[in-house]
């Protein structure tokens, strides 16, 4: 018997759903908010949650990563009165087991629920607890604990892993923690760089040759295919693998055997495949630069590392780690930091990623010398001039006076195309709710504005949704993310046109 949550606004709606779980013999609650569904959920013993879209207190989707982020968290259905593309996109991508229209009929309603708890079942059964050796990943945040969780699926399985990210995200080192993880952790992690393989040299240097092979073949030489024999493959940067070699090594992947430049006779290699790359591989195989085939062939497991300015709460940790390194490096006590080392580290935008970021440390700690405590003028000075002069084109910030953030709103509404007079009490004046918004906090400021900011958008486009995507700089899975906070929509003028229930 399994636990369900229903949680959803409209009474009819949850009675529905609650007498379709007794039916069929599980228990059944029903909340009507997002605060109190998560308030339940957090108690745990939820199996499944029956998720509404539109809510008096948000967008059921803008919940998703904290529902997936708890200990033992429910698989989740999600519920809308209208179907929407990009929401169901964004839902997949949450993790939701299913994405249902209202009125749902009963039957399909049954299966999405039978099913979800099967699968439930099921992993539970086959995925408890897996103790990781995870010796040199950091981080706490919610998107590094989801790729943390796709590393011990990885590693408990035998198919091929294509790892993307950024430059400088830590692509190789999530490979190797996946390899030592493995059943073939005692076997060779053979890397093989695609950027630096020449036209001329690139068989032998995968395939090895026989004496004799061609001139400065002075002797037999094992490739790397073979090295990896028994372990782990792993292809760093396999977007820049040239396409006469693809086709070649697509026929390796699919028999393990190949031979090596001279020889007769073939040779065979039992290796696991892992790759990496910072390019899009679907959007260059449309371009046909890369072959689709093979593309299927390395994309068995995928996982995708997330840039540094995505999860600004592991820069402390990886300074902790990285710092720690280095004192034990240079056979020196452990440093301490002061708070504005890390809120300088926390305002820059970080394009190496990781990388960079120990590169800055590394710099840090030099120029800190024997000093005890690393502050921010240890920190590079292109690092503290970059953070300054974006602190300086951003508006008032938190500490800053209601006089302040008055001024910063109206310039942000004036931006968004919408008339607020020659000062900001004008436009307190003609936008009540920025009134008593300025009485709270900087976030109902911001929530008063960014809602504002959208309705004018959508005026001014005329509910196009390209002119609006290009208007405002988002991409078009974000706006539609962020009409859906707010309950509006592309149809016509989108004035407060919520998602009907």
């Amino acid at each position: 018997m399994g636990n369900i949550l229903i949680i959803d606004d409209d009474a009819e709606v949850r009675e529905t759903l609650l007498s379709l779980t007794r039916r069929m013999r599980h228990a059944g609650e029903a909340v009507g908010s997002i605060a109190d569904g998560l308030e339940r959920l957090r108690q745990g013993g939820v199996d499944v949650a029956f998720l509404d879209v539109s809510l008096p207190d948000g967008n059921g989707l803008d919940a998703l990563a904290e529902i997936k982020a708890l200990p033992d968290s429910p698989e989740v259905i999600i519920l809308t009165g209208r179907g929407d593309a990009d929401g169901a996109e964004l839902a997949i991508q949450g993790g939701v087991w299913d994405y249902l229209l209202k009125p749902s009929p009963i039957k399909e309603t049954m299966l999405a629920l039978e099913r979800a708890l099967k699968y439930r079942e099921g992993k539970r059964g086959s995925c408890g607890p897996v103790a990781l050796v995870m010796e040199d990943v950091v981080g706490k945040s919610r998107v590094m604990r989801a790729c943390f969780d796709a590393v011990a699926g990885a590693a408990g399985a035998a198919s091929s892993v294509l790892i993307t990210g950024e430059t400088g995200t830590g692509k190789e080192l999530f490979a190797r923690t996946i390899h030592q993880n493995s059943a073939r952790s005692a076997k060779p992690f053979v890397v093989v760089d695609c950027a630096a393989l020449t036209e001329t040299l690139v068989e032998s240097t995968l395939f090895g040759h026989k004496k004799g092979a061609f001139t400065g073949a002075d002797s037999d030489r094992v490739g790397l295919v073979k090295l990896a024999d028994g372990g782990t493959l792993f292809l760093d940067e396999v977007g820049e693998m040239p396409l006469n070699l693809q086709k070649a090594f697509l026929r390796v992947l699919q028999e393990r055997r190949f031979r090596p430049v001279g020889a007769t006779q073939e040779v065979e290699s039992d290796f696991r495949l892992m790759a990496a790359t910072n390019r899009d591989l679907d959007a260059m195989v449309e371009e046909g630069a890369f072959r689709s085939d093979l593309l299927y062939r390395i994309k068995t497991i995928p996982i995708c590392l997330p840039p540094l300015r995505d999860r600004p709460e592991d820069i402390k940790p990886l300074c902790v780690f990285r710092v720690g390194q280095l004192c034990e490096q240079y056979n020196l006590p452990l440093k301490g930091f002061d708070q504005d080392f890390f809120h300088v580290l926390e305002g820059y935008a970080w394009p190496g990623n990781v990388r960079e970021l120990f590169n800055v440390l590394e710099r840090a700690f030099v120029s800190s010398n024997t000093a005890r405590t690393l502050f921010s003028m240890h920190l590079p000075q292109d690092v503290r001039i970059k953070v300054a002069k974006a602190s300086l084109r951003r508006p008032a910030g938190a500490d800053a006076q209601p006089e302040a953030q008055a001024a910063a709103v109206a310039a942000s509404a004036q931006a968004a195309g919408i008339a607020t007079g020659a000062a900001a009490t004008p436009c307190c004046d003609t936008w009540p709710e920025l009134t008593q918004a300025l009485g709270e906090t900087l976030k109902s400021c911001k929530d008063v504005v960014e809602r504002r900011y959208l309705e004018a958008l959508l005026k001014r486009t005329g509910g196009d949704v390209q002119k609006a995507v290009e208007a405002s700089g988002l991409s078009r899975s974000h706006l539609y993310a962020l009409l859906k906070k707010w309950g509006l929509s592309m149809d016509g003028p989108g004035i407060g046109s919520a998602d009907p229930v």
